[in-house]
């Protein structure tokens, strides 16, 4: 086991969060650079088959979901040494991954500061009830829940709508101020011009055919992530004042152990719980973390195969202390069985 508290840890890990230039340029460059390519491969390759095209997305998907990391870093001033850079690299990144920067900065630093947070749900993550508060809905209220938890709606339908849709006109956006109503307006208009851009340039058709896979794809594969690292078990949410920062970030968050090829794809982000331990730190720095503290690989870890046992977890039972799923609070709730002589 891990020894130290959370907040030890914080100071132990606080050498690892210099950002290197010359590495976050390299590795930005590298991820735009290989999906630009593999573009052009499928573009090249519709010449032959739509088929080959389409195996061509998954590889790229992994691509724009390494840039989404890196724009991701760029918000929390991690990938940069400057304000000014993490904030221009973030905002152009943000047209190729459909996400306004200024305005996901924000909802996800909410995230960050009350992950775990029984109180301060429901900016930034995946919406998730308690026993109580599920049990307590309408007939109506818990289909809309269950719907909502569907797989086939939580990693299909509902991320092709919020990065294709909900990001272009983000209704919370026009409480947070004009800073976060106009980089939504700018990215909108730069995504327009990028799109149409490309549609004249290889045919609207074939624009569609190469990039749409793409998005959603991508879209797919980073709500997934997403949920794995905080859907799991066993991790932590409380109510305050009993919720701790820290703990919940290091207990609360998963380390989703992938094979090295998809660590790398992915941007290490399944190092998720030293990540939000210290969301300075960058990505490309969260491995030596692991290997120079190894007894953090024992906190919170999933397999792949293990993380498929999470798709079913749905509610927070506060008398477990544990995620369940609909149907084991079904047979939790069922009268039990008289037999019969």
């Amino acid at each position: 086991m891990a020894t130290g508290s959370a907040r030890d840890w914080v100071r132990r890990l606080q050498p690892y969060r210099q950002p290197d230039n010359r590495r976050s340029a390299f590795e930005t460059v590298l991820t735009l650079g290989l999906l630009i390519g593999l573009w052009v491969l499928m573009w090249y390759g519709l010449s032959f088959s739509v088929v080959l095209a389409l195996v061509l997305s998954v590889p790229a998907a992994l691509m724009m979901v390494r840039l989404f990391i890196i724009q991701h870093d760029c918000g929390h001033g991690s990938m940069f040494t400057t304000a000014k850079w993490n904030d221009r690299v973030g905002r152009a990144l943000g047209v190729l991954t459909l996400t306004p920067y200024d305005y996901w900065r924000r909802s996800h630093a909410i995230h960050h500061a009350g992950s775990g947070n029984l109180d301060r749900r429901g900016v930034g993550d995946i919406d998730t009830l308690t026993v109580k508060e599920y049990l307590a809905l309408s007939r109506f209220g818990r289909l809309k829940y269950r719907l909502y938890r569907h797989p086939l709606v939580m990693f299909g339908l509902g991320p092709a709508f919020i990065f294709i849709l909900e990001h272009r006109l983000p209704v919370a956006a026009l409480k947070d101020g004009v800073m976060s109503w106009t980089s939504v307006m700018l990215t909108n208009l730069a995504i327009a011009a990028m799109w149409v851009g490309l549609g004249f340039l290889v045919g609207f058709k074939a624009f569609l055919i190469i990039h749409l896979p793409i998005m959603l794809i991508g879209a797919s594969i980073g709500v997934w992530m997403f949920y794995v690292q905080h859907q799991f078990n066993p991790t932590e949410w409380d109510h305050a004042p009993e919720w701790e920062r820290e703990h919940a970030a290091l207990h609360g968050s998963s380390f989703y152990d992938l094979p090295k090829p998809l660590m790398w794809v992915t941007g290490n982000i399944g190092i998720h719980h030293v990540h939000h331990l210290s969301s300075r730190i960058p990505f490309y720095r969260l491995p030596q973390v692991l290997k120079d503290f190894p007894e953090l690989e024992e906190i919170g870890r999933l397999t792949i195969w293990q993380s498929f046992c999470c798709v079913p977890l749905a509610l927070w039972d506060e008398d477990r202390r544990r995620l369940v799923s609909f149907r084991m609070l079904r047979e939790r709730m069922s009268p039990p069985s008289v037999a019969v002589a």
